[in-house]
């Protein structure tokens, strides 16, 4: 017995592959075990369709646990619903393989729900994607412009900062040049978020400019002195690309920013995966915005991700999000400390 676990991670070739290798001499019929969260873009999604609604994406579950016949012959998968209907169109029963789906959910595991009864209300908390795929089965959703923000789960439209933010950051996102490779124009982008005492958040600023990589420096030092001077302690948060070139410029970054609070961070995942965190927030009405000039354009962009072309402000608001639940602790030093010789001493 071959078993794999999350399928979805394997490709179509490993599968098959390892389906070939799987003999025995015992007398016991040789099979094959996967388990799989559901992934609309993989091999697997098309592999188990005719289980799935096409309209809807759920199992249909009258076929759940329905058994099939399927020859594989130069790449193309051939199914039957008897050994008998193959062999009738010509294929050597003796190359069928039987093949089943069998639905399951979090319901279904009655250990796990016993065990920790509090990870539903986890899976519920995920934004609209991977609660559909995880919690409930779907087969076909994918990201989707809307299904990760919408202007209308806004908490609240605030007219004026709140005052318990306990935590402040700035997510960057860089553009390198003032124009992309298409000639079509590069943003960067800057979203200052903020978190309160009651565990809710704030946006209260969005930069977003087309500029050139040296205005993108100036732009970035003027705003870490106006976040200072207007919000106290705020983290600057710019991404780092891989490779020595990345390094470099993260190290001129730091050390253009002397004095301020400064993370350069590596990102990795997509820009989906990245932004779901903020989506779950976001989805559940925890995040309010500040009403400002820039609501708009902010709006627009977070609404139409992931299909629109530039995704700067979505990237900006992930990685100030991220940077806050990433466990920073930074916190304001006593009022009048900073003009001590040493706030050590007496």
């Amino acid at each position: 017995m071959i078993g794999f676990d999350e399928l979805t991670h394997f490709t179509k070739h490993q599968f098959f592959y390892m389906l070939s290798r799987n003999r025995t001499d015992s007398g016991v019929a040789p099979y094959v075990r996967a388990t799989c969260n559901p992934d609309a873009d993989s091999w697997v999604a098309d592999f188990i369709k005719w289980w799935i609604e096409p309209g809807t994406g759920y199992p249909i579950p009258e076929r759940s646990g329905v058994i099939r016949y399927m020859i594989r012959v130069n790449d193309e998968i051939i199914w039957g619903d008897s050994v008998e209907e193959l062999a009738q169109q010509g294929y050597d029963p003796a190359d069928v393989k039987s093949v089943t789906f069998i639905a399951s959910t979090l319901q279904d595991n009655k250990i796990l729900m016993e065990i920790d009864p509090g990870y539903l209300a986890n899976l519920k908390a995920l934004p609209t994607v991977e609660r559909e795929r995880l919690l409930f089965g779907n087969w076909k959703i994918k990201a989707a412009a809307g299904l990760y923000f919408r202007r209308t789960q806004v908490g609240a439209m605030l007219e004026e900062l709140p005052k318990d933010v306990i935590l402040w950051c700035r997510g960057w996102d860089l553009a390198a040049t003032s124009e992309d490779e298409d000639g079509d124009p590069a943003y960067t982008a800057g979203v200052l978020i903020g978190k309160r005492k009651n565990g809710r958040y704030v946006v209260a600023d969005v930069i977003n400019k087309r500029l050139s990589a040296s205005d993108v420096r100036k732009l970035i030092k003027i705003t870490a002195q106006a976040d200072r001077a207007k919000y106290g302690r705020v983290i600057q948060r710019l991404p780092q690309d891989p490779g020595q070139a990345g390094k470099e410029q993260a190290q001129s970054y730091t050390k253009m920013l002397a004095g301020f609070l400064v993370k350069t961070i590596g990102e990795s995942g997509s820009k989906e995966s990245r932004a779901e965190p903020y989506a779950a927030q976001w989805q559940a009405g925890n995040v309010d915005v500040l009403i400002a000039d820039w609501n708009e354009m902010y709006f627009n962009q977070l609404e139409s991700f992931p299909e629109s072309k530039f995704k700067d402000m979505v990237d900006g608001s992930s990685s100030s999000f991220n940077e806050i639940e990433s466990g920073a602790t930074y916190s304001a030093p006593p009022k009048g400390s900073l003009t001590k010789e040493s706030y050590w001493r007496k």
